[in-house]
């Protein structure tokens, strides 16, 4: 697992190099092609439409299908309720209820999936160079911190359509990419002696997948706001945005991100456990109040707050959507402005000085 005597691997950390770039913009091109599906909301109603009514046996008049547009984008409006149409089109466990064709997703799915191959062989040649685990700098932590999202999203893709969130995670995904490539690019090496130890490799794995869950749900939050405003603007009558007839229910988001922030609460608990066993391992206290362990323990705070608030307080819609992105916010900050402005035990980030 660690190997400090083994020699770097230059060819092969140049392809890293190079695949992580070409990864990069792959992932771009995916933000776009998400980009363009939410721009083109309409005319993907309209083919939802279409297929709902097939399935009920019912043929819409072409008077109808103007109806129906114009609530929703400007040049439509429904007969129902908005909130009736957005039943109708997709319910609170994210299932389409017209069978969900949507060509210029599926296309941005597809690209996806190819920038997380490259993305992926990326990583694993960065750790095949250096003969260690890929993370032991601000660098590689980023870059993998992003692939994990990236591998979650898909996963969740294989379960529940959650293309509508597409544009969220893959613009999280490319930021961190651009911030890892552009802003902290580091040469591979090998890692200072308190990093060679199994503890990395259990601290830092659980601390990224719990970011990456993190991430998915800070994005579900902004739609969240986004979706509760819609339905307020809809119940007075007034018109928005088309594209979040194709987005669940804010009550739906809200449940999911509950869900969802429980887990990666778990494991940003267990992060923390096993940062201090650590933390007595290399420097004999559990507890050294490094700016990093703090930070840490804050966003613990955080996460601790919205649970209970929304268990037990009644903290639910924008309340609890804010404090889910607000936690979120803690963990970029504590990953890029702590590691690299503040100076402490937990001066890993590979920077040059």
């Amino acid at each position: 697992m660690f190997n400090p005597t083994a020699p770097v691997n230059e060819q092969l950390a140049l392809y890293s190099d190079l695949f992580m770039l070409i990864a990069a913009l792959v992932y771009a091109a995916a933000f776009i092609l998400f980009t363009i599906d939410m721009a083109t909301a309409s005319a993907t109603i309209r083919r939802l439409e279409a297929d709902l009514a097939a399935q009920r046996g019912q043929v819409r008049t072409a008077p109808a299908r103007e109806t129906v547009g114009a609530a929703v984008g400007g040049s439509t409006a429904v007969g129902a309720s908005a909130s009736d149409a957005d039943d109708d089109l997709v319910d609170e466990d994210m299932d389409y209820t017209g069978g969900g064709r949507r060509p210029v997703a599926n296309v941005a799915v597809a690209v996806l999936a190819v920038g997380w191959a490259l993305h992926a062989f990326a990583v694993v040649a960065r750790g095949l160079a250096a003969s260690r685990v890929p993370w032991g700098n601000l660098y590689e932590f980023m870059t993998t911190g992003a692939l994990v999202i990236t591998t979650v999203y898909l996963l969740f893709l294989l379960r529940k359509d959650l293309r509508f969130v597409g544009t969220f995670v893959t613009g999280i995904v490319v930021a961190m990419m651009c911030a890892a490539t552009m802003g902290f690019p580091t040469p591979v090496g090998h890692l200072q002696p308190p990093l060679q130890t199994p503890w990395l490799v259990i601290h830092v794995s659980i601390a990224v997948l719990a970011s990456s869950l993190f991430a998915l749900t800070a994005a579900m939050s902004v739609l969240q706001l986004l979706q509760d405003r819609a339905e307020k603007r809809a119940a007075a009558g007034e018109r928005s945005w088309a594209f979040l007839r194709l987005v669940p229910a804010a009550q739906g988001l809200e449940n999911w991100s509950y869900r969802l922030n429980a887990v990666g609460f778990v494991m940003w608990t267990f992060t923390l456990i096993a940062g201090a066993i650590w933390a007595e391992a290399a420097w004999g206290r559990y507890w050294n109040w490094d700016t990093k362990e703090v930070w840490t323990f804050v966003i613990w705070v955080v996460y601790a707050a919205y649970l209970h608030a929304r268990a037990t307080r009644g903290w639910t819609g924008a309340r609890a959507a804010w404090l889910s992105i607000v936690g979120f916010l803690c963990i970029v900050f504590n990953y890029t402005i702590v590691n690299t402005y503040f100076p402490g035990l937990h001066s890993y980030a590979g920077l040059p000085g």
